[in-house]
């Protein structure tokens, strides 16, 4: 393929539609009244490989000839790419190869290889995990298949656009998460051909957006480091080949601090019962920063392939940024009696206690400096200052104390 176009767009719809589940677009009452728009999500962290790259990979496989097949396929991906290949691949009888950075997360590993495919773990990132794909294609002969540089690839993910537009012909905006920029390649391009009015928003990590530095520098460039939550979106380079796309069809790049990630997941969770990996909540976090009013948006959620023990850590921690958890350091003269004191006042203003941290060593003075660490839950931050106050005014001086020495509550 040497240009993307509209016939073939029209072809990978019908095709990818031979592995793709329905993902209609959810509309959300929570995030509409948060930003004064109508905000729609298309949810392809619902596919069967929990993510949209099932799209490009297996439209890419459908192109290819009987002796590229043959030869067996490689990749690199952070993850959901690998799926997209594996189970594409695993359909097209043949087999296949998936180079991943060392710390991807385990349940991304263990899917690529129930679908059949031979994980490599090599490098800290996407950039060096593909570098030694290449290795291996150039020794063996393998057909790479390369998880966003491919307009082929790229072809298959825009179809996401097809049934946006078909779905809400009206949509004013789609934000799209932005990694090596195959899907807002393939989006961007195919809105604009069906609809020049639609604004395509790109959504990268702030501490990984070589897009914006690639469309700031009016050429592909590569950032020194890719460190993220978002490791679907850990990317040093974007594509050569469908950086001209970007350039011409995105009307604008939004950065997310990974801090943002931790409150979208939140919310995601509880106003929608959703599990959205950290690379599909960019374009979450990024409603607020949309400065638009009464605006028809879309914003794509690319994946939901997330392990528990990443969710766990992302709960916490969000219910600390919203103080619906906090911790307090007290002095207690070191007597009988102190502590049923100070649990009988937090029981007073509702506050739940998780954790009691009693030192007796802070100071040679017990009687005048003996600590106690209180790690409660709280409704939110106008009760967790209501019971800071309490303590205040009953002469205990509280003071708040850093979580894990990572988030603050004060």
């Amino acid at each position: 393929m040497e240009e993307l176009n509209l016939e073939a767009f029209e072809e990978a719809s019908e095709v990818v539609q031979q592995v793709t589940k329905e993902t209609k677009l959810v509309y959300s009452d929570y995030f509409s009244a948060q930003t004064g728009n109508r905000v729609w999500f298309k949810p392809e962290n619902m596919q069967q490989t929990g993510a949209y790259k099932v799209r490009g990979a297996y439209y890419k496989i459908s192109r290819m000839s009987d002796d590229a097949r043959k030869k067996g396929l490689i990749t690199a991906s952070a993850g959901n790419h690998a799926q997209g290949v594996a189970f594409a691949a695993r359909l097209a009888g043949v087999p296949a190869t998936v180079c991943m950075p060392v710390m991807t997360p385990l349940m991304k590993i263990n899917r690529t290889k129930a679908y059949g495919a031979e994980v490599i773990l090599s490098g800290d990132v996407f950039d060096e995990a593909c570098a030694k794909a290449y290795e291996i294609a150039e020794e063996t002969g393998a057909t790479f298949v390369h998880p966003f540089d491919d307009l082929e690839v790229a072809t298959g993910q825009g179809t996401i656009a097809m049934e946006i537009i078909k779905e809400l012909p009206t949509v004013d905006y789609i934000l799209v998460p932005i990694g090596g920029g195959g899907l807002c390649c393939g989006v961007s391009t195919l809105a604009k051909m069906l609809n020049p009015k639609i604004r395509i928003i790109g959504v990268e990590p702030e501490n990984a957006a070589c897009m914006k530095a690639s469309l700031e520098a009016g050429h592909v460039v590569g950032l020194d480091s890719a460190d993220t939550i978002a490791d679907g979106t850990a990317v040093k380079r974007p594509g050569e080949k469908i950086f001209p796309y970007i350039r011409e069809n995105v009307d604008g790049i939004i950065t997310i601090n990974d801090n943002e990630l931790i409150v979208a997941f939140l919310d995601m969770v509880e106003n929608h019962k959703m599990i959205v990996e950290n690379s599909g909540l960019l374009t979450v976090a990024a409603l607020k920063h949309l400065d638009v009013k009464n605006k028809k948006i879309v914003s794509i959620l690319s994946g939901g392939n997330m392990d528990v023990i990443t969710m766990a850590s992302l709960i916490q921690h969000g219910l600390i940024q919203r103080d619906r958890i906090f911790t307090v350091s007290v002095l207690l003269p070191d007597k009988p009696g102190q502590l049923a004191k100070i649990s009988a006042i937090l029981a007073e203003e509702n506050g739940n206690v998780i954790k009691l941290e009693h030192n007796q060593f802070i100071s040679i003075n017990r009687n005048a400096a003996v600590e106690l660490r209180i790690t409660m839950e709280a409704f939110g931050t106008e009760h967790k200052e209501k019971i800071v106050n309490r303590l205040k005014q009953e002469g205990y001086r509280p003071k708040l104390v850093k979580s894990k020495g990572i988030y603050s509550e004060g």
